[in-house]
């Protein structure tokens, strides 16, 4: 997989900066009324990129805490409980929007059929006029997979057989994919992503194999907000990586997400500059701020928005 180029037009004013924001899609925010005039509005104020995540199941009793800062007492934020659909969002954010990327931070790959996830995905693409990032991880709540009928051993393989028949259906002619999880014969698929040969693939994660995944087949890693030495160690594996696999590091990207929440430390709107500052240090060019721990209500967030540009 190669790093797609840079699109200049979805820069935000903020200091060569693409400055993206989350789409209203869980907790108070979770108002698919609403995602139209949001992406709107947000295009306008300058954000480059609009993205969604991905939650399947909120447990009584989960089995994994998130890794965010769950505790036994709280072991995911409340927000989760109410979690819109991320395609249908992308979509309605698709039809109203005219330059931001669109992207997803992250779904959990290893738990969708590769066969109609690259159907969504490239629907996707095209309605956006070639503006898709498609960003996959691994998770962290087993239930999730015990409840989509997926085991939760091997998660990390099965992620590798997804990536593998993506990059078949995209671009494969006839398509044709045997892998140790998904078989699927030779077939005519005639929709085909309009970027070429495909959408841009990042992949989360935290751990030194999700890195080096990153660095061996990714177009770029979507990061989370973390101390900067860990943010630089985390990304040499992915460098080194990407060496070893014959790859030029300086084409991934990377994509910093930042949840301005209460006993964060990154608590409000005005707590984000520090970190893009931090973000520049490091070479990251790409942020992605995320309201809904802060804002009341989608005008709320509108409000933050603003106040964040």
């Amino acid at each position: 997989m190669s790093a797609m180029t840079d699109n200049p037009e979805s820069r935000s004013p903020v200091s060569g900066t693409r400055l993206g924001l989350a789409l209203p899609q869980y907790g108070a925010l979770a108002d698919p009324a609403a995602v139209a005039r949001f992406a709107t509005a947000a295009e306008e104020l300058g954000f480059g990129s609009l993205w969604v995540g991905d939650r399947i199941l909120t447990p009584h009793s989960p089995s994994d805490l998130y890794p965010g800062g769950g505790t036994p007492e709280h072991p995911y934020p409340k927000e989760f409980e109410t979690f819109a659909d991320p395609f249908t969002t992308l979509a309605t954010a698709a039809a109203v929007t005219r330059t931001a990327r669109l992207g997803m931070s992250a779904l959990t790959g290893p738990v969708y059929s590769p066969v109609l996830l690259a159907r969504v995905l490239t629907s996707l693409d095209l309605a956006s006029g070639g503006r898709l990032d498609v960003g996959l991880g691994l998770g962290w709540l087993r239930e999730e997979y015990f409840a989509t009928g997926v085991p939760w051993e091997g998660r990390g393989k099965r992620l590798d057989d997804v990536l593998d028949a993506l990059e078949a259906l995209w671009t494969g002619d006839p398509v044709a994919h045997d892998g140790p999880q998904w078989r699927i014969a030779p077939s005519t698929v005639g929709l085909r992503p309009a970027q070429n040969p495909r959408p841009p693939v990042l992949l989360g994660g935290f751990s030194p194999p999700a890195l080096a995944r990153v660095g061996r087949r990714a177009d770029g890693w979507l990061a989370g907000w973390m101390p900067k030495e860990y943010l630089i160690g985390l990304w040499s594996v992915a460098v080194d990586a990407a060496e070893k696999a014959g790859r030029d590091p300086a084409t991934l990207r990377r994509v910093l997400r930042i949840n301005p929440r209460a006993g964060t430390g990154v608590e409000t709107v005005a707590d984000v500059a520090p970190c893009l500052d931090v973000a520049r240090e490091l070479g990251i060019t790409e942020v992605l701020v995320d309201l809904h721990y802060v804002a009341k209500d989608v005008d709320h967030a509108l409000e933050l928005a603003a106040e964040l540009v």
